[in-house]
């Protein structure tokens, strides 16, 4: 723990983004540590959970099962030829044993138990490991609603079920709860880390949205766009998805639409700016919608009307974290804050996701922008503690001096622990101003 915030510290310790970020060599220390207390700690707690005794992954160079792209060692980029991973869980203990049938240990934290030599057959030589183990319920990455936890591909599937024995092939289940719930934990470590990434977005976000980047009359959203992708590669991260650059103003104009193109390209005086941006970095997501305001000649601040939409976007926030509930279900969350915000005078709509080792990740869906009646599947699963989500929603605010409705479109990450939710970082509540 001691040797991963002091790595997490280097990077911490200045304001500069080139001193921010960890160089590559201690990033890999950084996740192999990380990787190393999921697998010792939160792994056999989940096994025991979920009731799996073993834990199959199979997947290929190139075709990687999402799962398993989280366990990569730091310094392999994909699997390798095809790639087997077990996990078996003790039966007395209660202890997790990994072992990787392949030709190569799995990075330093699995060991290959495949002598190739002995058995060429690598699905035979997975059949006899479980023939030894013996698991009750043999857990493969099966899913109905989880995309990321349906990662078994029907190739392997079949080679599989050929090479087990029937008593074995009769033990395999889904290890989609399972899966899910490697996907949606947070450790400790991952925990404080999450505070860091969102502090580096929020201040690519705070760059972007000033007059270093934005000249009022001439810039255009696309430009924003490509400095905020030149401005991550600059940094050594990635963007996991691209960003979005999109103004409303005081004109006649359709209400933003959710068809990503921009209603205007050169960004003027007056306008409302909204950003959708998100980085990758030591294997997880970050995702963030925030608003700026351009000052017109005379002007030290973003005008009443607006300032009052953002809190109205604020006031929904609230609404909707406060019914954060250990257990409660993501379609059960949605009702009820659409019931109370609604109720409230406000028009919202709320399309919050699980946020974490993918953007888009698994866990607890709160509704979708076109789904405001609840998520099947996803949407059903019960809210967990040490979880992290993007808190996207918006509400539509009439706006009188420009005689029609904005949307106040806002993202912040948040976390959902033993203590109830928080947001990482912070979250806006002030409008940036562009020119001040």
């Amino acid at each position: 723990m001691k040797k991963i915030l002091f790595l997490l510290l280097l990077g911490a310790g200045s304001s500069l983004f080139a001193q921010a970020v960890l160089p590559l060599k201690d990033r890999a220390k950084a996740i192999e540590q990380i990787q190393q207390e999921r697998f010792e700690v939160l792994l056999p707690k989940l096994m025991k959970a979920h009731d799996i005794d073993a834990w199959v992954i199979i997947t290929r160079e190139y075709n990687e099962d999402p799962v398993l792209k989280t366990m990569l060692p730091p310094t392999w980029l994909n699997a390798r030829r095809r790639t087997i991973l077990v996990f078996s869980k003790d039966a007395k203990t209660g202890e997790v044993s990994r072992a990787a049938i392949t030709r190569y240990p799995f990075g330093k934290l699995i060991p290959s138990v495949w002598k190739k030599e002995e058995q060429p057959n690598q699905m035979k030589a997975l059949a006899d490991y479980l023939e030894q183990k013996n698991p009750t319920k043999i857990g493969i990455n099966i899913s109905d609603h989880y995309g990321i936890a349906d990662g078994l591909a029907k190739t392997d599937y079949d080679l599989l079920v050929a090479a087990l024995p029937k008593a074995l092939s009769k033990r395999l289940v889904s290890a989609s709860p399972l899966a899910v719930a490697w996907i949606e934990s947070r450790t400790p470590q991952e925990m404080v880390l999450y505070n860091q990434l969102v502090e580096i977005t929020h201040d690519i976000i705070a760059e972007a949205f000033s007059t270093q980047v934005i000249t009022p009359g001439v810039t255009t959203t696309e430009d924003v766009v490509w400095w905020m992708r030149e401005k991550v590669v600059s940094m050594g991260l990635k963007t996991w998805f691209h960003p979005t650059i999109d103004v409303q103003r005081n004109e006649k104009s359709d209400l933003y639409a959710f068809d990503g193109k921009s209603k205007y390209d050169v960004i003027q005086p007056g306008d409302l700016v909204h950003c959708d941006f998100g980085i990758t970095y030591l294997g997880l997501n970050t995702d963030c919608q925030e608003l700026a305001y351009v000052l017109k000649r005379g002007e030290t601040a973003a005008p009443d009307y607006l300032v009052n939409a953002l809190a109205e976007g604020n006031k929904v926030q609230d609404i909707f974290t406060k019914e954060f509930k250990l257990g409660r279900t993501g379609n059960e969350t949605l009702a009820l804050a659409l019931q109370k915000g609604k109720a409230a005078g406000y028009r919202p709509q709320i399309y919050t996701h699980p946020l974490g080792a993918y953007g888009h990740s698994a866990g607890t869906t709160f509704g979708m922008w076109d789904a405001q009646d609840g998520v099947p599947g996803s949407g059903d699963w019960p809210l967990h503690e040490n979880t992290v989500y993007a808190i996207e929603l918006n509400t539509k605010v009439y706006v009188a001096e420009w005689e029609k409705d904005i949307r106040v479109m806002l993202e912040e990450a948040g976390l959902f622990g033993p203590e109830g939710f928080s947001y990482l970082n912070k979250r806006q509540t002030d409008i940036f101003l562009i020119g001040h």
